[in-house]
């Protein structure tokens, strides 16, 4: 079993090193899942003499207001034989002799974290104690609740202290350690009032009487200890820690011990409770149920494990892995991101994915109502008509038909077709330019990339456009060769339409319309031609750049890679935790 609370050291640990430690703003952590003894106490409840005396080593800072300012995970680890000695997480492979060191090294650590403006953290520091004379145990030392900020701190310390002792002792996995003075009235406790508010009914909440030995004479805490006054689900445990004279003689601890337990022994009050009192009693029942609460926990914590790996795994995989560092790595991760793009941008134009669709409107329903909105009327009113065959007839009037007059006005009316034809160029070209957008969005390769991004976008724009022009000059080109080349049938189609009490117009729009302009000219100018070479002018250039500039390329949103980096690390502690606990259950 002891196997069991060295894993859950382990854990915490790693936790720690990585920011989780519970924290409001750490990502789904693995230190809320595992269970913790936190110790809570009103200032001068004798928390630090409690600690002290379950480790039986004088290390804790004293003094006067709020000294405990950082939550001290403090992890004990019973050896065999050899000499005592602490180590720090954040001083690896130092280790601490002289617990007077220990005691200075707490104190400078915290001011490390919070400066010497007497404010508080919730980044815990980390001690291991190596020695004989301990339980394997992990408990949580909280800075003591207090109801007045002294000289010198922040004035919501108060409320912050009860804020971060809440956090830890509200969650269903941490066991309280309640310290309350046997010399004040139970209900003024700070340690009962709020164990009471977070577990109502006692069923996580040890409680712990300190300085029994100094009530008044003629009163003892029988009734607290047997659990008449506040009934918990477990034992009341009363200690007697050393007086202020014996820290300030440096009484050893272990002989502090051996006067606590002559103490029980000979009292008349506390004798037949005797056995169950004491310093060294609490550490033992601590361990133990330590123990049953990890052992209980680990099908939780090995589900909760492999459901946050897959988490993290699928994460990952979503922003991609760092890239290669050689020019050749780089032009490959470039050249594969841009691919991934064009492939998106032609399932937009092919109809596996939804925007391509739009280019027909602009075929079916826009040009067409441009040509029904011009004026054809006034082109082919009788006074333009009359005026057109007078001017093209000259000094001597036609002597069968006037051809001429006939050919300027047909090519007068084509000509307004030129305003449509080339709307529907600049139609076409901005729901092109509006999927590129949509298919940059939706590669998500290019997210991870910012510098990439831009120039994929600004090559597919730069490419459209050039498209565009082209696809322009061809378009009006084409209406130009129409209006230059009316042929004899074209003639011989009109009067027919007149005769069938139809409209020469209508069959002119309709012409045009339903061949050259509505289709071939735009779809292979600009549509084709997109899905075709969309990126080839920036895949040319590609291969003329310097490993520097596709350096610059594959420059990272710096939020992107914390975050990999984060999660990478992470996941490597979940996969641990996930080897170690399992190792563990099977070895039950």
């Amino acid at each position: 079993m002891e196997n069991l609370i060295s894993l859950v050291n382990k854990i915490q640990r790693a936790c720690t090193a990585l920011g989780d430690h519970g924290d409001e703003s750490a990502m789904p952590t693995l230190w809320d899942s595992l269970p913790s003894i936190a110790v809570v106490g009103g200032q001068s409840s004798g928390k630090s003499s409690v600690l002290e005396s379950i480790v039986g080593k004088d290390f804790l800072p004293r003094g006067s207001g709020i000294v405990t300012r950082r939550p001290l995970v403090l992890q004990l680890h019973k050896i065999d034989e050899g000499k005592e000695y602490a180590e720090f997480m954040h001083l690896p492979r130092k280790r601490f002799t002289d617990f007077a060191a220990v005691r200075k090294e707490i104190s400078d650590e915290t001011d490390r974290e919070t400066g010497r403006s007497k404010g508080i953290s919730s980044v815990p520091i980390h001690l291991s104690i190596f020695s004989p004379n301990v339980v394997n145990l992990t408990l949580v030392d909280l800075p003591g609740l207090t109801k007045v900020a002294v000289e010198g701190q922040p004035e919501g310390i108060v409320q912050d202290i009860e804020d971060m002792v809440r956090a830890f002792i509200e969650k269903p996995n941490c066991i309280i350690l309640a310290i309350s003075p046997a010399n004040q009235d139970l209900a003024t406790s700070d340690a009962i009032k709020i164990s009471r508010e977070v577990d109502p009914k006692g069923e996580r909440t040890f409680g712990v009487l300190t300085k029994i030995d100094l009530m008044d004479q003629g009163t003892n805490a029988v009734d607290i200890l047997e659990g008449r006054s506040y009934k918990l689900q477990f034992p009341w445990i009363g200690v007697v820690n050393r007086s202020q004279a014996d820290i300030n003689k440096s009484v050893d601890m272990i002989a502090a011990r051996r006067r606590e337990r002559e103490y029980f022994a000979s009292s008349s009050e506390y004798r037949h409770l005797g056995n169950r009192m004491g310093s060294e009693h609490l550490g033992r029942v601590l361990s133990k149920h330590l123990e049953v609460v990890i052992k209980s926990r680990i099908p939780g914590l090995q589900s909760l494990i492999s459901k946050t790996i897959g988490e993290l795994e699928s994460e990952l995989s979503r922003l991609g892995k760092p890239i290669a560092a050689d020019a050749g790595g780089k032009l490959y991760v470039i050249m594969e991101i841009s691919r991934t793009f064009d492939q998106i941008f032609k399932e937009h134009l092919d109809g596996v994915r939804s925007g391509g669709e739009k280019i027909y409107g602009v075929f079916d329903n826009q040009f067409p109502a441009a040509l029904k909105r011009l004026q054809f009327d006034k082109q082919l009113s009788m006074d333009n008509i009359r005026k057109l065959i007078t001017e093209a007839d000259g000094y001597q009037p036609h002597l069968i038909a006037p051809e001429q007059g006939y050919r300027r006005l047909i090519e007068s009316s084509l000509i307004c077709i030129r305003g449509p034809a080339e709307a529907a160029v600049d139609a076409v070209h901005g729901i092109l330019k509006d999927l590129a957008q949509k298919s940059i969005n939706e590669t998500t390769e290019l997210k991870q990339y910012p510098p990439l991004r831009v120039e994929v976008a600004n090559a597919a724009f730069e490419s459209l456009e050039r498209m565009k022009e082209e696809s322009k000059r061809a378009t009006l080109q084409l209406v130009d060769m129409e209006c230059g080349y009316l042929t004899v049938d074209f003639f011989r189609k009109l009067p027919q339409d007149i005769e069938k009490g139809g409209n020469p117009t209508v069959s002119l729009f309709d012409r045009y319309n339903d061949s050259y302009l509505r289709r071939v000219v735009i779809v292979h100018c600009q549509v084709r031609e997109a899905k075709r070479c969309l990126l080839d002018h920036f895949f040319a250039e590609l291969g003329a750049k310097e490993a520097r500039q596709l350096a610059k390329l594959l420059d990272e949103d710096p939020a992107v890679m914390q975050r990999r980096t984060s999660l990478a690390r992470r996941l490597e502690l979940y996969r641990s935790a996930q080897s170690e606990i399992e190792a563990v259950a099977w070895s039950k």
